[in-house]
């Protein structure tokens, strides 16, 4: 496979099934931040290789099964309506991020406060993962009636939460510090 085309120099771009559209469309849009959001759980996972903590195994391959799945996520978004869609969200995909949301926060001291991104390199960097999947959700919410799988919505809505809460955790394992928002400025 070939790594240029040249079929995108004019500014279109193939949604699967080889529909061409413009670069700005929408669902190049969703999808493109889609992609965003997972770079930087990529990025996220990076700076934790040199962290040790009971766990952390675990805590990355559950992180390598949400960037799998916001790959797909990916993919349904970039399939036109009424398409076939060859590998599908299920309400289980977002079960297991509720499930994990759950098990984290349960390990969390309860939030009186607003936080700001803060803490270690891969905290704050899920956190902005978390932005991330947030601009995806509202892109899609755009694309509402064009979506072949409305589960769509319901798993970005819910990756920002599970973002949230994996930054929070990466902060209690690793020691960082979160920041609460001051209400004096």
């Amino acid at each position: 496979m070939k790594i240029y085309t040249r079929s995108g120099d004019k500014g279109s771009t193939s949604l699967i099934y080889g529909d061409r559209v413009p670069k700005n469309d929408l669902r190049v849009e969703a999808y493109g931040t889609c992609d965003e959001a997972n770079s930087m759980i990529g990025m996220a996972l990076s700076h934790l290789r040199k962290e040790d903590w009971d766990g952390k195994e675990e805590f990355c391959d559950v992180m390598h099964h949400v960037q799998t799945v916001l790959f797909h996520v990916g993919a349904e978004l970039a399939t036109p309506k009424g398409k076939e869609v060859k590998w599908q969200l299920t309400q289980n995909h977002i079960d297991v991020l509720e499930k994990k949301i759950d098990e984290w926060d349960a390990e969390l001291k309860t939030l009186d406060n607003f936080i700001l991104p803060s803490g270690h390199e891969a905290s704050a960097t899920l956190h902005v993962a978390r932005t991330i999947a947030r601009r995806a959700e509202r892109t899609a919410v755009v694309l509402k009636d064009d979506l072949n799988n409305e589960l769509v919505l319901n798993y970005l809505n819910r990756l920002s939460d599970f973002l949230f809460v994996a930054a929070r955790f990466v902060n209690e394992k690793t020691g960082g510090k979160e920041t609460p928002l001051r209400a004096d400025v």
